[in-house]
């Protein structure tokens, strides 16, 4: 029940990053609102973030355009045998790859795997992302501005690296910035400028692979129901998620996957460091 005139969500918090679905209320909406048109046909797509939330959303709706997905993320397990079953349902493969991007050999051996189980890699999403608000500027940790900094940029250095020598000409990438590197947060200091980084990153390696015949672009969510929110925030706060955008409210993974789709397929064949904005109607892009 909606309780005042602010409340989007149920209160409700979790006491470890990066979050489990399965223990949302109510669950985030990841299915495909539409069949497929093999946009993704004979494709292999590396997602990192990928058990759950806007990951979960994307590996799902690229098997039901007909990839084969590989899917990164720390250790919930019991999310990504979920998102493992879903895309199996849509008939194609899933490869389930546990660990730590911000470890150099990690993200190394995650894409061997990849190469090993499919012979090949089309589509790098670099999605994993880690986020830990604190009040005041002089509270965040030097031991935190590193751990968000390594998972969120230093992991997609060292993923996107060792991905490069198995991307051939029509491979893509897509980064997850965020609306928070365009408008900022002052509670989401680090995270926003990683987001920040994210974005400039993207444009500058789009410039980079033009000539390689490798796109490269970003999307930039705005609040989006996803394990990360109830792990993050306080009950109070989960309660009013999303209710200062325009639209006046969340939005869903799947309502951002498509997103993904556009800037992964030929779709969006005429376009590189460019961004994506699902974000409610926040009107801070540029």
């Amino acid at each position: 029940m909606i309780a005042d005139s602010q409340q989007t969500l149920p209160p409700q918090t979790q006491d470890r990053q990066p979050g489990h679905e399965t223990d949302m209320n109510p669950k985030p909406q990841y299915t495909p609102r539409y069949r497929g048109s093999g946009r993704m046909s004979g494709k292999v797509a590396l997602i990192t973030g990928g058990d759950s939330g806007i990951g979960r959303a994307v590996a799902v709706l690229f098997a039901r355009e007909g990839a084969d997905v590989a899917i990164v993320y720390l250790d919930e397990n019991e999310d990504a045998q979920e998102t493992r079953r879903l895309v199996e349902q849509e008939g194609r493969s899933c490869l389930l790859i546990a660990g730590d991007i911000g470890d150099e050999a990690f993200a190394r051996l995650a894409v061997e795997q990849v190469i090993d189980k499919f012979g090949r890699l089309d589509t790098l999403i670099n999605n994993a992302a880690e986020q830990h608000p604190q009040k005041m500027l002089q509270d965040i940790s030097a031991e935190q501005l590193e751990r968000t900094f390594r998972t969120n940029i230093f992991g997609i250095f060292f993923v996107t690296q060792a991905a490069m020598p198995h991307l051939k000409e029509g491979a893509t990438i897509v980064n997850t910035t965020s609306v928070t590197a365009y408008r900022g947060s002052p509670e989401l200091l680090d995270y926003s400028a990683t987001k920040g980084a994210i974005l400039a990153f993207t444009r500058s390696l789009s410039k980079k692979l033009a000539e390689k015949g490798i796109r490269v672009n970003g999307v930039a969510p705005g609040p989006i129901w996803t394990p990360l929110i109830p792990s993050t925030f306080p009950a109070e706060k989960v309660a009013k998620f999303g209710s200062d955008t325009p639209m006046k409210r969340p939005g869903q993974p799947n309502e951002v996957a498509s997103c993904f789709l556009f800037l992964a397929c030929e779709d969006s064949s005429y376009m590189t460091g460019a961004v994506l904005h699902p974000n409610g109607g926040d009107a801070t892009e540029s």
